[in-house]
Order: structure tokens, then C-alpha cells, then sequence
């Protein structure tokens, strides 16, 4: 292969030079191509990385699973029950590259110290938590309402996304790096009569990725959260048969926002509350 020095290209006669030039156009498709193509990269950069994603089991933490398992990721798939993980991923329960980590309890910090434990044994490092189990209770008025439903949404709602990101934080900076995913609601945006409780906790996922997102991202870890709609589940189709199913939010739809908050190309993003909220 020959060099080409300036000194040549300064003695190459000015006919020779036009004739090697590309038209603009030309210029701006191949400069084009090669952006998409590091967008392209940049969306393919979870391969091999190590992905905890808790409430594993239920519609979106399935669809996020599958949608990390699809794009390369090695997956710690979490769920309280012991058995309902190996069930649904049955067809990963030989696999070196995923952890199936049934009977973790994420409002117990014992019991998620054994969890990262677990998964650093088996892959030496945490590169993206996903938070997406939670629970939703509402209808009544506030003053009609159990108090103990408080009780029971913040536990499942801000108490397990708080130990979970408490837990996967050392190790983080210790990489210096890492990306958090919360999943808050539309509801913590906008509160609606009957839901208090569930707003309120939402909400304060909110706040708490906002605060560890200005803690974190100078440490090269982007915390996010993303705030669906009603999610196209069939539980929530029995619940509401009358509603305009194609007004809501697919749990796919959901994972593939989750997989770009995991990428590199997010690397830009930190304290964000993305909107999901398909055509509702």
C-alpha cells in the first residue's frame, strides 16, 4: 500500500485533484452512513454486558429480558419465587451465560447482598440494573383508603428500587461505570383522584433517580427512569375491557426504550424521566 504524503498530493496537477474530489452530495451520504453506522454500534454495545433485571417474571421484566437475551446481554433474571423464574426460562436453566436467581427477597438487604455475591462470582462485574418490579393498588379515595396500602406500594415501589441501586452502586464505581434503569409511571407526573399512594410512590422513584443521577454521573454511571402509561398486559385488558386497548403501551415497546437507556448511545443522559406513553 502506497503512502501519500502532502508533499504528493501537492504535486498532483489541479485536473487530477478535481477528478478525485466527490460530489457533495456523494460527501454528505457516505458522512451519513458512517453517523448511522455508529448509532448502529452504539445501540449493538450491550454484547456480553452483565444485565440484572429484577421482577423478571412479569410482562415488562419478561419482554426486557428477552429484549437484553436478543441483543447479546448475559442476563440475572430476579424474582421473589423460587420456581417461577426457572419456569418461564426454562430454556436458559443450562446456560453459562445467565443467572437464574429465584427466592431473592429485594426489600431484604441481606438478601441482595447474596444476589450480587452470586452474580460477581459468576461474571465478575454488574454493567446495567434494570428495576422493574412493582405493584399498583388504587380506586378509593384517599380518606377511604387502607393505610396499609402505603405501606405496601412504597415497600414494593421505592423500598426495592432503592436496595437494589444500593446494592449494584459499589461495584459501579469500582468499574467506573454502569447504567441504572428505574421504571416510574405516568402517574408520577400527574396524580389521579384515587391513587395517592401509587402516585406518590412513583413519584418518589422519580426523585430518588434525580438524586442519584446527580451523585453518580460524574463516576461515568447514567441513572434513568422510564414513566409508562397503562402498560397492553392481559391482566390489564380483564381489567378494563371497555378502555381503548390500542391507546396503550406494548411491554416491548417499553424494553426496546430500556435497551437504548443501556447503550452507549445514552451515554449522554443522566437524571432523565422518559416518556412512554404510546398514543394515550
Amino acid at each position: 500500500m502506497t503512502t501519500v504524503t502532502s508533499t504528493a498530493i501537492a504535486e498532483v496537477p489541479t485536473v487530477a485533484r478535481t477528478r478525485l474530489m466527490l460530489p457533495t452530495p456523494v460527501r454528505e451520504t457516505i458522512a451519513t452512513a458512517r453517523q448511522s453506522n455508529d448509532l448502529s454500534d452504539e445501540m449493538n454495545s450491550l454484547k456480553d454486558k452483565i444485565a440484572i433485571i429484577t421482577g423478571a417474571v412479569g410482562n415488562l421484566g419478561t419482554a426486557t429480558a428477552r429484549a437484553f437475551q436478543q441483543a447479546g446481554a448475559k442476563t440475572v433474571l430476579v424474582d421473589r419465587s423460587p420456581d417461577r423464574v426457572r419456569s418461564v426460562f426454562a430454556d436458559l436453566s443450562n446456560s453459562n451465560d445467565h443467572l437464574l436467581a429465584g427466592g431473592v427477597d429485594l426489600s431484604d438487604p441481606v438478601s441482595l447482598a447474596k444476589l450480587i455475591e452470586q452474580t460477581l462470582n459468576r461474571f465478575g462485574r454488574v454493567d446495567v440494573l434494570v428495576n422493574t418490579v412493582g405493584a399498583f393498588r388504587g380506586g378509593k379515595p384517599m380518606h377511604e383508603a387502607d393505610p396499609a396500602d402505603w405501606d405496601f406500594l412504597f415497600n414494593a415501589n421505592v423500598r426495592t428500587t432503592l436496595l437494589c441501586c444500593r446494592a449494584v452502586i459499589p461495584q459501579m464505581l469500582r468499574q467506573k461505570h454502569g447504567k441504572i434503569i428505574n421504571v416510574s409511571s405516568r402517574e408520577g407526573l400527574e396524580a389521579h383522584a384515587g391513587f395517592a399512594a401509587y402516585s406518590a410512590s412513583k413519584s418518589a422513584v422519580l426523585r430518588l433517580t434525580e438524586s442519584l443521577s446527580a451523585e453518580l454521573k460524574t463516576s461515568d454511571i447514567n441513572v434513568n427512569c422510564i414513566m409508562p402509561s397503562v402498560i397492553d398486559t392481559p391482566q390489564n385488558r380483564a381489567a378494563m375491557p371497555n378502555a381503548d386497548f390500542s391507546k396503550w403501551v406494548e411491554p416491548k415497546a417499553i424494553a426496546e426504550v430500556v435497551l437504548f437507556l443501556a447503550s452507549d448511545a445514552s451515554r449522554a443522559i443522566n437524571g432523565a424521566a422518559l416518556p412512554v406513553f404510546g398514543k394515550g
